[in-house]
């Protein structure tokens, strides 16, 4: 950018770009269209990318790029995982090395490439490499990492490298047409038509996937035999993505389910799963799981690991007498129980005109529900409507711990 450019963007930071774009500029010295972009992605980057975002002299990609890139939270975690694999090897003797072979815009190798002695940056798209590797240049000037980049389409790169510590991949979820894809195959690269090789020159790999795929087909999908961890992560109460780790050496695999700073750890061979059979009324506390634990549907070792009981087998909501107050998830105190009988409910909602409605294996949806009650939404009330085990459907009048 050239000096009338950057002070037009430092004097709209703050600006709604829609707004910019609409008023149009005609300076002939400020490059418009690259100003609104660097407008709206420190705009982005302020919350995604707070460590960056504090880095005036980062050049920002296209929205859409802003978009797919990893968070700067996700991206911290998986420098933990790397970490921790990393001290797991015995390399005394031997460089570890990391190679992103989908480099993007960065984020994750950024925050990765300093739990290794040696990190490559590889990325196809030109106009893309040309911005993200001077952007870590500047990011990483201080690191005591050795850093190559390379303009190279990775899956033509990695088969010209003798051997590496591992691989980093994120695969493209989108397809020629700009749709989203999610299966494994359907990405780019095809992981599953390299995975093989990969392992050969490669002590680990992992694969940062999309968070909609179903943990057990993708390690049916990706062979058990090498499959050594799943991540699967939340941040914010929402599912970002599904992180694998791949080795051709050792068995078996740990599954673990991250929520912001929290970490599950469970084993495949989870507890099994027993339905509540008391009296829902000697309950005294409700439980929902975090958005991991949830997606991962790890139900019986949670039960089994925090001494609570699942109302049924697939409403996803657990009973307690006495406090969690552990619990990965939210923790709720029960006050009113009641069936959808129309005389219970009117007795049980008398006076209440607001409440915040979830419901779990329930016929109503939260919108049809809150009509039926007549409730709008808010308050310090929480409703949840679910099954029990025996079929019928009730409500639960709670606070929240």
């Amino acid at each position: 950018m050239n000096e009338a450019t950057q002070q037009y963007v430092r004097q709209h930071a703050d600006d709604d770009v829609r707004q910019l774009a609409l008023r149009g500029f005609r300076n002939p010295d400020v490059d418009f269209t690259l100003a609104l972009q660097q407008i709206q992605g420190r705009q982005t980057a302020r919350s995604k990318l707070p460590t960056w975002a504090a880095h005036e002299e980062i050049v920002y990609p296209p929205h859409l790029n802003m978009e797919q890139c990893s968070s700067e939270q996700t991206a911290r975690y998986k420098a933990a995982v790397c970490r921790r694999v990393m001290n797991m090897l015995d390399s005394s003797n031997t460089p570890q090395s990391l190679v992103d072979l989908t480099g993007g815009f960065g984020v994750d190798f950024a925050f990765m490439a300093e739990c290794f002695d040696h990190a490559t940056y590889v990325e196809r798209d030109t106009q893309l490499f040309a911005v993200s590797s001077e952007n870590l240049r500047q990011l990483l000037q201080s690191s005591d990492t050795t850093l190559d980049f390379i303009n190279a389409d990775g899956t033509t790169y990695f088969p010209t490298l003798d051997h590496v510590t591992m691989f980093f991949l994120d695969p493209a979820r989108r397809d020629v047409h700009g749709g989203r894809t999610y299966g494994i195959n359907d990405c780019t690269p095809d992981v599953l038509a390299i995975e093989e090789k990969l392992l050969q020159r490669a002590d680990f790999v992992l694969l940062k996937l999309s968070p909609m795929l179903d943990w057990r087909k993708t390690v049916n999908d990706l062979g058990s035999a090498f499959v050594r961890e799943i991540h699967i992560v939340a941040t914010g109460g929402e599912c970002k993505e599904m992180l694998v780790l791949l080795s051709s050496v050792g068995d078996g695999f740990r599954l673990y389910c991250v929520n912001d700073d929290y970490v599950f750890e469970v084993s495949p061979d989870k507890a099994s799963l027993v339905p509540f059979e008391g009296k829902i009324t000697d309950a005294h506390y409700l439980y929902e799981p975090n958005a991991a634990i949830m997606k991962a549907g790890c139900f019986g070792e949670l039960a089994h690991r925090f001494g609570v009981t699942p109302i049924a087998h697939n409403s996803h909501l657990f009973l307690s007498s006495n406090p969690h107050p552990d619990f990965p998830g939210r923790k709720f105190r029960i006050n009113v129980v009641t069936t959808m009988n129309k005389r219970d409910l009117r007795i049980v909602l008398s006076g209440l005109k607001q409440a915040n409605i979830t419901v779990r294996n329930f016929p109503l949806s939260v919108a049809e529900l809150r009509k039926r009650l007549k409730l709008s939404e808010g308050g310090s009330t929480y409703l949840f409507a679910t099954t029990q085990a025996d079929g019928t459907h009730i409500l639960l009048l709670c606070d929240k711990l």
